[in-house]
């Protein structure tokens, strides 16, 4: 099940974005960096917003993501192959899930769930980014049909000198 989260779901989200970061420690796939992003901090204010949304899986939060229509100010630098207004674009961030849980299509299920969610909400284009080290990312989203349209580089929630990989996908007709 994939719903809005709870003020109760966010030590649970933190700690997935904490297992990712340990690992990211060890051998860097994401680029993100502990107490610089994710964060508790980015939890807290997805959630607030009423953004923040989780997967649960028999009682446990197993993934999360951050659902809305906001654009990075870098997508700009994108030369994105749909031209769209922004209200008519559906973002997703931050999509994580737990670790320990991977393999299970969780995030194909979370996109999947993103997919719709956008369409019930007017949306038919999706964008999205990753690093461009994070081989995993590119290589699920290119499977599930989204498009790189360019890469920018940037500073990313204080992080300096990324190549952030943006990605589109036109729903429907």
């Amino acid at each position: 099940m994939i719903r809005k989260s709870n003020a109760s779901d966010l030590a649970e989200v933190v700690k997935i974005y904490d297992k990712i970061l340990e690992k990211e420690s060890a051998r860097t796939m994401t680029g993100w960096q502990k107490n610089r992003y994710p964060s508790q901090g980015t939890a807290l204010e997805a959630h607030n917003n009423g953004e923040l949304f989780v997967m649960e899986v028999e009682g446990e939060i197993v993934a999360s993501a951050i659902i809305n229509q906001k654009q990075l100010s870098d997508y700009s630098n994108c030369e994105w192959e749909y031209s769209a207004q922004n209200n008519e674009v559906m973002v997703i961030h931050t999509l994580v899930v737990d670790p320990e849980k991977s393999g299970k299509g969780y995030a194909t299920d979370f996109i999947s769930f993103y997919e719709n969610y956008a369409l019930e909400n007017g949306c038919r284009y999706l964008r999205l980014d990753t690093n461009e080290i994070n081989s995993a990312a590119r290589k699920l989203y290119h499977k599930l049909g989204y498009q790189e349209s360019g890469i920018v580089l940037c500073e990313f929630n204080g992080i300096k000198g990324v190549h952030l990989v943006c990605l589109e996908k036109k729903l429907g007709r």
